[in-house]
């Protein structure tokens, strides 16, 4: 079972039974266990030479040097409808900057993007002291003037209770009149409830509609979770292309669980071209991402040689690091039980520096 964790909010996560449990073809970690049917739980040039000034003459008369022009600040641009200063400077990391931008484009132009980037700088202690209550006051006048991203926000904070008391309905019918305005977090967060039917009562078809919409908007979690839903037939019919497609959406986005069961698909012809080189380098990319399921993976590839050159040693170093990190596998434990100690004690050393490199 993957943990999916709600965008936007340090809480639990819901339970989404993953296809990247799924096996390679090859050798089968003996713990893993089979998919259930039932509903699955889911859990941001070169410089140009310029040509010699030529000198004067020395009779000509010198020219005094021209001023120069002043560049602008930022609150002369602060109503140039082309320029988002605000946003400008938050991006910069400049949060004072921001702030003080925000405050004046909010009180003179009531402007909803700036209450929502003022609730953000609160919520977040950026350039202001952290202050929830300011953060939900912001928010809540950025979401009444129609701002999709402050609905989101201000839903999460309920969620949370942040700034107040847990307030899951409210929470729900924010992220109704978000995700209908078109924003993807609010689509997703949405789709969990529906599907771990726990706030509001299960409801698949609504769940995979939600996913639909936030991975059609380009949310690489989305596209996996949506993904899984075509992998299983879960609330939608079941389509191995169609989940093909989305892991390969979400895996190009970089996200690694979408990685490790593209690969598996790469690997296996599941719902596209079967493709053993590019599923390989796949699994390299997602172990290098601490994914224990791909380090698993790789590691029987290079044990067995099944689909890449056989290195014991490196196999051993990933299948220790996997092991580490809870993915014990007595399969590969029996293929490298004979390697020379020369080579056991590379494998391990490669492992140690690993860990003590990469794992927190």
């Amino acid at each position: 079972m993957k943990c999916l964790r709600p965008i936007g909010v340090a809480l639990g996560c819901t339970m989404l039974a993953s296809g990247a449990m799924a096996q390679l073809s090859i050798t089968p970690p003996a713990q893993t266990p089979p998919a259930k049917k039932e509903a699955p739980k889911p859990k941001v040039h070169s410089p140009v030479a310029k040509k010699p000034t030529p000198k004067p003459a020395a009779s000509a008369t010198p020219k005094p040097a021209a001023s120069p022009t002043p560049s602008p600040t930022p609150t002369q641009a602060v109503d140039d409808p082309n320029v988002d200063l605000v946003y400008g400077a938050y991006q910069r990391g400049m949060y004072k900057t921001a702030f003080d931008l925000a405050t004046v484009r909010a009180q003179n132009n009531n402007d909803a993007k700036a209450m929502t980037m003022l609730g953000e700088l609160y919520a977040n202690g950026l350039g202001v002291k952290r202050d929830y209550v300011k953060a939900d006051e912001w928010y809540k006048r950025a979401s009444d003037a129609g701002d999709r991203e402050a609905m989101f926000a201000l839903a999460m904070m309920k969620i949370a209770g942040r700034g107040g008391t847990v307030d899951k309905d409210a929470a729900v019918k924010l992220l109704a009149s978000s995700a209908k305005l078109g924003e993807p977090k609010a689509a997703y967060n949405l789709a969990l409830l529906y599907l771990d039917g726990q706030t509001l009562p299960q409801d698949l078809r609504r769940s995979a509609e939600l996913l639909r919409m936030a991975a059609d908007a380009g949310s690489p979690e989305a596209q996996y979770a949506l993904a899984t839903f075509y992998k299983e037939g879960t609330g939608v019919p079941k389509d191995l292309e169609k989940a093909a497609r989305l892991l390969q959406a979400a895996s190009l986005a970089d996200n690694v669980d979408a990685e490790v069961e593209y690969a598996i698909a790469l690997y296996n012809g599941s719902g596209t071209p079967r493709n053993v080189p590019a599923a390989v380098a796949l699994l390299r990319k997602a172990a290098r991402q601490n994914s224990a399921i791909a380090q698993n993976r790789l590691a029987h590839v290079l044990a067995t040689g099944a689909g890449a050159p056989v290195d014991k040693v490196e196999a051993l170093k990933w299948h220790t690091v996997a092991k580490t990190a809870g993915k014990g596998d007595p399969d590969l434990d029996d293929i490298l039980a004979d390697m020379s100690p020369e080579d056991r004690a590379k494998g391990e050393a490669a492992a140690r520096k690993w860990i003590g490199n990469n794992v927190k």
